[in-house]
């Protein structure tokens, strides 16, 4: 009896912290792009940032969009990744 209550304990526990976490999605202006390789670049910098699902950079418009993982990272992570890649960047729309 008590080993289906901690079962059940820990069924809870743990789809109660999946329930906590959610999917975002971010656009961010990024800067310093001049010319189409650097697209790829920002991608792979925004991809190996943990909690990143997606990433695409549109060269046309210097922006990224990044779905991403909001337990697992934060915006300014992401932002922080394309400033370390050479690629400094802001959260569009965002006041800062």
């Amino acid at each position: 009896m008590k080993n289906k209550i901690l079962l059940l304990f820990l069924a809870f526990a743990v789809t109660s912290g999946m329930a906590l976490a959610a999917s975002r999605t971010v656009t961010l202006d990024i800067q310093n792009m001049t010319c189409a390789v650097c697209p790829i670049t920002v991608k792979k910098a925004l991809e190996h940032v943990p909690g990143v699902q997606q990433a695409s950079v549109d060269y046309a418009s210097k922006t990224a969009t990044v779905q991403f993982d909001d337990t697992a990272t934060t915006a300014d992570k992401l932002t922080e990744a394309t400033k370390a890649a050479g690629y400094p960047s802001t959260v569009k729309g965002d006041g800062k």
